[in-house]
């Protein structure tokens, strides 16, 4: 049965695996030719876990010349109102990150408006956005796109109700996906254009 299980799981994603590098190319080309966006929103399913540290270390990220002008937010599908777990918190903040003040916000239509850049964990989220909000596939961004490491899915393990462990897992796969990002970001082909001027 065991078995069973694990051959089910390979074939699931295998797609995501053989496409990996293609979509990998793909994302970092576009910011290679864009630079930095003005604002970038991280959105997970409760923005208690993933999202929040998400936003948290890409603004740690950010380059000083960049850090002043770059608005970083994060947002959930479900569930306002709600502080990140313990587990989130300890970890975090052994990332250098301070989550024990984050309180979860409701995605809605002028966060998506006011967005650059719309980054998600899983393609289930891209999915919902755009057809909640009418968006291109192409203008929401699965962070596990990014890694530089081979895959299993595209998808950011989800760590509600999980161990530390499984958080810091977690948070290492974010962490590496937003370095590339940045990195490809930092080498634009032409600076972040400035605000436009309510």
């Amino acid at each position: 049965m065991n078995r069973l299980r694990r051959l089910a799981r390979a074939l699931r994603h295998a797609t995501d695996r053989v496409l990996h590098p293609r979509r990998r190319r793909r994302a970092l080309r576009g910011f290679e030719a864009r630079g930095f966006p003005r604002a970038a929103l991280f959105v997970c399913l409760g923005n208690v876990c993933r999202s929040p540290y998400a936003a948290a270390a890409y603004a740690a990220m950010l380059p000083a010349h960049v850090r002043g002008r770059a608005a970083v937010d994060s947002a959930g599908l479900i569930g306002p109102g709600r502080p990140a777990p313990n587990e989130a918190i300890l970890v975090a903040g052994r990332r250098g990150h301070d989550l024990s003040g984050h309180r979860s916000k409701l995605l809605d239509a002028e966060l998506v408006r006011n967005a650059d850049l719309i980054v998600v964990m899983d393609a289930r989220q891209q999915r919902e956005i755009c057809r909640r909000y009418g968006l291109d596939p192409s203008s929401v961004l699965v962070l596990g796109d990014l890694d530089p490491e081979p895959i299993d899915t595209r998808a950011i393990r989800d760590p509600w109700g999980q161990s530390e462990a499984v958080f810091d897992a977690s948070y290492a796969r974010i962490d590496r996906c937003l370095a590339a990002l940045v990195e490809a970001a930092s080498s634009a082909r032409r600076p972040m254009e400035p605000a436009p001027i309510a």
